[in-house]
């Protein structure tokens, strides 16, 4: 669990209400449902239009990582490379092959396999940079869903005010339904702009963080196994990979 992400939605949800009923406002009249589902369902809408399935579908399998995201021990790491360099010097590459079946992570066990496959070493950066680009790039493209939807919410959000104004307007007569109206036309534009700045923009910029974690981590495992693959001697492998300790 990640207990930042938790203090961080507690404390800006807790901030907007005790702001509000400071004043002697009540919390219940903010919950407006005609407002929620122009906005909420606008904005989800609108992003379903400018998605693919898979694109949308992987973002909100991501939702997990803002409060539970993936774990990358960097000093373990570094430590399982230095091991795989030795074992590979002492004894060859198909040393490595039955540890290859035992790692869970998919982007090392393609490593190890091409190592132990004895694949040219130009070829084998190839593959392996390939792979984490393409991977990259496909985690990014889903944060730019929540980041979508951080955009088109305060829009969508103007457009339920109007819509609740025009609803005023055609009730002069009658001062409840006015004021049900004008109502709605605030609390809208509030759902916009609060969903837009306390969750979508928040939880595309955390994805954005996790991948470039992600990233920095495989890119360590992309730089270990080559320099095994180049012959290269454990300790100064780790010496070249101590560097990423720095990115945490």
């Amino acid at each position: 669990m990640d207990k930042l992400s938790v203090a961080g939605l507690f404390i800006a949800i807790f901030a907007v209400y005790i702001g509000f009923t400071l004043d002697g406002g009540h919390i219940s009249a903010l919950f407006e449902l005609p407002a929620f589902i122009i906005v909420f369902g606008g904005t989800l809408g609108a992003v379903m239009l400018q998605s693919s399935m898979m694109q949308f579908t992987h973002a909100i399998s991501l939702l997990k990582w803002v409060f539970s995201p993936p774990k990358y021990d960097i000093d373990r790491g570094i430590s399982e490379i230095v091991d795989w360099a030795t074992k590979a010097r002492e004894s060859g590459y198909l040393a490595l092959e039955d540890t290859a079946l035992e790692i869970e992570d998919s982007y090392t066990q393609k490593g190890l396999n091409l190592l132990v496959d004895g694949v040219d070493l130009e070829n084998f950066r190839v593959v392996l940079e390939l792979d984490l680009d393409i991977y990259r790039e496909h985690n990014l493209r889903s944060a730019n869903v929540f980041e979508a939807m951080g955009g088109y919410s305060p829009t969508i959000g103007i457009l339920g005010a109007v819509l609740g104004l025009i609803h005023a307007m055609g009730n002069l007569a009658e001062p409840e339904l006015l004021g049900q109206g004008i109502a709605t036309a605030f609390i809208a534009t509030i759902y916009g702009v609060g969903f837009a700045n306390l969750l979508y923009l928040p939880i595309a910029n955390k994805i954005r963080v996790i991948i470039h974690q992600q990233t920095m981590y495989r890119e360590m495992i992309c730089e270990g196994l080559v320099s095994i693959a180049n012959g290269e001697n454990p300790h100064a492998i780790e010496n070249k990979l101590s560097a990423f300790r720095l990115d945490r």
